[in-house]
């Protein structure tokens, strides 16, 4: 009741008040570059997903969305040269989309008071909110993507991985180290053993590695990739006849383009996930008509229903319902990037409210609190059909295994605020 009296006074107060200043999203894009592949249909999902609510809706609680797009490269200088230039504007969340990016950010953000999403990416333990206030990942991060990995592993073989082999093939960078560390301690939890295998940007060669892997015969091979690499590992993995559903992939190594170019050899494929996959959603029928159909969209209109680009119009309804959130909070439309910090830490997404949005079980329920940014960490299995060019969710939103994230979350986000004098934020 006192959220519902909250809204109709905020709607009373916009019909008689002042026209306000648009609400401002920068959208840290990479159109450019050796990983522009994956950069691009996250980018129209997400302006897409702004200019629905604009056209659609009349903008967030009746004040128009402006999106700033500012063009990065997948490139860490550039991104904070982007973030320099554009939270002047009144930018409410960045999303970096890239995990150098984000560790840039994290304290700028917080002295700048700013918020951050880096939903999927980034510092994991930036879950903890008592020491992140200000960053956010849910609804899960790359410590979860790797938990649920190991988790379909020991569904599938009746619980039991002792004396198992796996082989993790990663990207050479923060990102792809950003697993290991929980992946060793789920191999001595379960027995299995683990052998990890970099490769360096931008991933084209990667011989040595799948040589590796033809003389050690794991059983299973997850992949930690971005951009070239993740094509150049399925051929790999094609060419010395790998069993493909034997290979999975984090979420960043799971859109159609890392798959398409190895033709029928990538069936049976697959990729960890925090959200759902395909076109069989109402929002799609209304970006159809509100964006692609009156010329008003990012892109081609092309790439609607792929991984990256419901990816990319996953953060943005993310971001629309905590501003959302905020103006109740507040009781005002115009809302500042504090207000907008509390409504992403009163974020609430029941399955009830993504359905009203046209969005039924695109991506798991759940809730923020102060202490926990993360979210439940849920997270299911897609594979790829070769044939139909589909990807389509193999298992349902799983829980990942707490016993081992929550140690490495309050281990690691307790060093951080030692080094950097951060007190309680939750208190």
């Amino acid at each position: 009741m006192k959220m519902k009296l909250t809204t109709l006074a905020l709607g009373a107060m916009m019909a008689a008040g002042p026209a306000m200043a648009d609400l401002v999203f920068p959208s840290l894009s990479y159109r450019t570059g050796p990983y522009a592949a994956g950069g691009i249909p996250f980018a129209d999902g997400y302006a897409d997903y702004f200019t629905l609510v604009n056209e659609r809706d009349g903008g967030i609680g009746g004040v128009k969305a402006r999106l700033i797009e500012c063009e990065t490269g997948y490139n860490t200088e550039k991104g904070v040269e982007c973030y320099e230039s554009t939270k002047g504007e009144g930018a409410l969340v960045y999303q970096p989309l890239s995990t150098g990016i984000t560790y840039q950010l994290i304290p700028k953000t917080a002295a700048d008071g700013i918020p951050l999403h880096t939903m999927g990416y980034g510092r994991t333990s930036a879950a903890n909110g008592d020491v992140f206030g200000n960053v956010f990942n849910y609804p899960a991060n790359y410590w979860d993507g790797a938990s649920g990995i190991i988790n379909y592993l020991l569904d599938e073989n009746g619980g039991d991985l002792k004396g198992k082999k796996i082989a993790l093939v990663y990207h050479n960078s923060a990102y792809g180290k950003e697993p290991i560390r929980t992946l060793e301690e789920l191999a001595a939890k379960h027995g299995f053993e683990l052998t990890a295998l970099p490769v360096d940007h931008p991933g084209q060669e990667q011989k040595s590695q799948w040589l590796q892997i033809r003389r050690e015969r794991p059983d299973f091979v997850m992949m930690w990739g971005w951009g070239v690499m993740n094509q150049v590992a399925v051929q790999e993995a094609a060419n010395i006849r790998f069993p493909m559903e034997n290979f999975i992939g984090v979420w960043w190594s799971g859109a159609e383009h890392d798959v398409l170019s190895a033709g029928a050899a990538a069936d049976g494929y697959k990729a960890v996930t925090f959200h759902n996959v395909g076109r069989d959603f109402p929002v799609f029928d209304d970006i159809q008509k509100y964006v692609v159909d009156t010329g008003k969209a990012a892109g081609a209109g092309d790439q609607i229903g792929n991984v990256l680009y419901n990816r990319g119009l996953y953060a943005a309804m993310l971001a629309v319902e905590a501003a959302k959130t905020a103006q109740e909070i507040h009781g005002t439309a115009d809302i500042t990037p504090a207000m907008m910090r509390d409504g992403m830490e009163a974020l609430e997404m029941p399955e009830a409210r993504m359905s009203s949005l046209g969005m039924p079980y695109f991506g798991p329920s759940f809730n923020v609190s102060c202490e926990n940014h993360g979210g439940p960490g849920l997270v299911g299995m897609t594979q790829w059909d070769a044939e139909s060019k589909t990807w389509s969710l193999v298992s349902d939103f799983q829980k990942t295994d707490t016993d081992v994230i929550k140690p490495l979350i309050d281990a690691d986000s307790a060093s951080y605020a030692t080094e950097n004098n951060i007190e309680s934020q939750c208190n």
